[in-house]
Parts: C-alpha cells; sequence; structure tokens
C-alpha cells in the first residue's frame, strides 16, 4: 500500500465515525415510554404527536436512525437533502434539493416544513435534525424577495471568500426561519434538535444558519459583510434595501439570545470533526505512524493554510530526533475567493497549491477532502498530492500554475490523477486534512 492509499484508509476511517448510524445511537435511545437524549429524558406518554424535520446533507441518514428508534410512535414530518443524499423513510418525506445555491425544490421542501412546524403544539414534541448544507436547503423567501435574487447573493457570497460566520450572517437576515426564526413557528411544542457540525468551534448559532437557537447577528452585521466583500453593487436592489429597512427596525430582527421562545428547546451535538480526527489518529497510530494532531480548528485563507501546513510538513521532515514515519492531522474548513470561472473546491485547491510546493520534496503526502464526499460543487471529495504530482503534469505537458490560477483544480486531477472520491457519505463534519512525513 503506498502512502496515497495509506492517506485515504486514516480519512475514511475518520469518516467513518462520524456516520449517523453511530451518532445518533450514540445519544438517543428508547426505554419503555421514556426517550433519553443524551442525558435529558421525555416521558413520551405526555406527548400526543412526534414529528421529526430536518435539513442537510447528513439529515435524511439521521431520520432514518432516528426512525428505527421510534418507529410508528412518529407521526410525520419533512427532511430536505442535497441532491443524491436522500434515503427512504417510512414516516418522514424526504426532499431532495438544491446546495449551495438554492433551488425551487428547496422552497417547496421549507414550505412543507414550516407547515409541519405550525401545526404542532403545547402537547407534540418536533426533534429536528441540522447538519452542514442546512443554511442553502432550508430556504425561504422574504417579502418582496425573488428566488433570482436569492440565487445571486448565495452564489456571490460562497465565492468571495467570506467565512461561514459571516455568509450565515446574511443569509439568516433573508429568511424567516433560519437565526431562531423556526423555533418561533414551532412554539409552544417541545422542541429538541440534533445537530452535526460543520463549523469549527462548533457555534450552535451558524451551524445551518441556526434554525432553532438564539441568533446574536444583526441586520447591520449582514450589511457589513456585503460592505466588507464589495457586494453591494452586485446583489440586487431589492435585497440590498430589504437588509437596509431591516436595519433600520422595519424588519423584525432574528430573537436574540436571552428571548424566552427559547425556554422549551433544547439543542445536542450528536457530531463534531473533534470525533473524525480521533478515529483518524487511531488508524494512523494503529499503521506505524507518530501521530499528531496540529489543528482541530483549521480556518482561513486556502493558500495561507497551505503554506503553513508544508512548513510544518518540512520541519517535521527535517528533524532528526522526530521518530519517523509521522502522520500530521487537521480538522476545520478553510475558505478560498473564487476570481476565475474553473471547476473545483476548496480541498482541491489546496491539494493542487501544495503539489507545487512539493515539487521538489520527496517523503511528503498530502490530502485534503470534505467528509460529506464533495469538495464545492464536484463529485469528488477532495485530492491527494505529493512530489510526483508536478512530476507526471509535466509529463503530460500540463502546467499546475496556471490552473491554480484559473481556479481549475478538479480538472488538473481529473487529467494528472489524485483524486479522492467516496461518493455520498451522508455525513458532514467539516474537512480532514492528512500530511504523511517518510
Amino acid at each position: 500500500m503506498n502512502n496515497r492509499e495509506i492517506a485515504e484508509n486514516i480519512f475514511m476511517a475518520g469518516v467513518r465515525s462520524v456516520l449517523p448510524e453511530k451518532l445518533i445511537s450514540g445519544i438517543m435511545r428508547l426505554e419503555g415510554s421514556i426517550l433519553t437524549i443524551s442525558d435529558h429524558k421525555i416521558l413520551l406518554d405526555n406527548i400526543k404527536n412526534i414529528y421529526v424535520i430536518g435539513a442537510g446533507k447528513a439529515s435524511a441518514a439521521m431520520g432514518h436512525y432516528v426512525e428505527s428508534i421510534l418507529g410508528d410512535r412518529i407521526t410525520g414530518g419533512h427532511i430536505v437533502v442535497k441532491y443524491g443524499y436522500s434515503c427512504k423513510l417510512k414516516r418522514i418525506k424526504v426532499s431532495e434539493a438544491g446546495h449551495p445555491i438554492p433551488d425551487e425544490n428547496g422552497f417547496k421542501a421549507t414550505e412543507e416544513i414550516i407547515k409541519i412546524s405550525a401545526q404542532a403544539f403545547e402537547n407534540d414534541l418536533v426533534i429536528c435534525l441540522i447538519s452542514g448544507g442546512g443554511s442553502a436547503l432550508l430556504t425561504d423567501l422574504p417579502e418582496g424577495i425573488l428566488p433570482e435574487e436569492l440565487y445571486i447573493v448565495n452564489n456571490l457570497l460562497v465565492r468571495c471568500g467570506a467565512t461561514i460566520n459571516e455568509i450565515n450572517s446574511v443569509r439568516k437576515h433573508l429568511s424567516l426561519v433560519k437565526g431562531g426564526q423556526l423555533a418561533r413557528i414551532v412554539k409552544p411544542a417541545q422542541l429538541v434538535t440534533l445537530v452535526l457540525s460543520d463549523v469549527t468551534g462548533n457555534p450552535l448559532e451558524v451551524i445551518a444558519s441556526g434554525p432553532t437557537v438564539p441568533d446574536p447577528s444583526t441586520f447591520k452585521d449582514a450589511l457589513k459583510v456585503i460592505e466588507d466583500y464589495a457586494l453591494a453593487t452586485d446583489i440586487t436592489s431589492g435585497v440590498l434595501n430589504y437588509l437596509k429597512d431591516g436595519a433600520s427596525g422595519i424588519h423584525p430582527e432574528t430573537p436574540k439570545p436571552g428571548d424566552p421562545l427559547f425556554s422549551g428547546t433544547m439543542n445536542f451535538l450528536a457530531g463534531t470533526n473533534s470525533i473524525a480526527l480521533r478515529a483518524a489518529k487511531n488508524k494512523a497510530d494503529s499503521m506505524g505512524f507518530k501521530t499528531n494532531i496540529i489543528d482541530s480548528e483549521l480556518r482561513g485563507d486556502v493558500e495561507n493554510v497551505c503554506e503553513s501546513v508544508i512548513s510544518t510538513a518540512i520541519s517535521f521532515k527535517n528533524n532528526n530526533e522526530i521518530q519517523k514515519p509521522v502522520c500530521l492531522l487537521y480538522g476545520g474548513e478553510t475558505t478560498v475567493r473564487v476570481k476565475e470561472n474553473g471547476h473545483g473546491g476548496r480541498n482541491q485547491h489546496l491539494a493542487l497549491s501544495a503539489s507545487i510546493r512539493l515539487k521538489d520534496l520527496p517523503g511528503i503526502t498530502l490530502l485534503a477532502a470534505g467528509t460529506d464526499g464533495t469538495d464545492g460543487p464536484t463529485d469528488a471529495a477532495g485530492a491527494v498530492a505529493d512530489s510526483e504530482t508536478v512530476i507526471r503534469a509535466s509529463s503530460l505537458n500540463i502546467d499546475p500554475v496556471n490552473y491554480l490560477g484559473e481556479f481549475d483544480s478538479y480538472n488538473f486531477f481529473k487529467r494528472v490523477g489524485g483524486h479522492v472520491f467516496t461518493g455520498p457519505t451522508f455525513t458532514n463534519v467539516m474537512d480532514l486534512l492528512i500530511v504523511l512525513v517518510e
């Protein structure tokens, strides 16, 4: 087994540790009529209806294991997932919709989720399943905004280099369900939310734009993001005016921390990137590597991150006092400001950038991939690179620098080799970055 294959094995060990089957069974159990979620107990004898709603790439798979626990106790529900991430459920309807750019299916599914949430009453229980991708999938139209206008602003946000916190502060203020507003619709029913985190630091108010938790961001914060990334001239006047009107108090703010609205709601982290990192470390250790988790909250511009990671790998390689081979692990999510119209994603871009730096550095292998199985709008989870990558490209008369400048990492690895393909993994806890040093 070569180092590229070893890196993929370590990556998949991390992915398998955060599959919904393990996560849901680890946090939820039913004993008689007592439902226990984490350390909270709910007496189902007092519950008339149980509704299950959700949004995100992993939410249908989460729903499958919730159904396996609650069975016919579930009255009904609706979950929306990214295309290709659906699974057939018995009591809960599943819709597929656009991600990362919302589409008509997303609007329709969200309408159904709102209807179900609104029909829940005081003696009912609503279980909400949230995972990464929920911000784009759980989507609605605020007053006076057209679907095309939301498409434009979402596309600009995901390409401008903004952090997920910044992107979601805008999304929350162009919605009537995000930023805690879904909890307002569910009231007065009991509301329990299970969350798979795809955001560094696991802030519940940011994951899938926090539809069931208090929102500390404001319309003014959303406007600042538009200003900071110079998007005001590119978004429509309708969106810009809606945000300005909100900042002036014409539209109601999202519910804030301390709002009594949340007194009957509970939120539980079911899965995080740290779980995947620990499993990856255990796998690397078992394969004979001296393994170090370098950063569990990796973030920042992809080029800066790449430079730092390669520099760290070189320092390990050149230190004769460190036992080899070494595996360096990172978990988190980088950002990339897309300036051209190439095809790719942040992990493939990072791997391509790394391949250029590794040209004259044999003995270092880098894999960057998303635990959800998709990197950007591509069918690849990511890519793996080493010193042979650029040598291979040169033999094919392919210039990696040009592909990097065109933000066309997908087509580079398609021609040169190095893609990591997993298909939909039905989970999502950000990215894993694995570096092997001989």
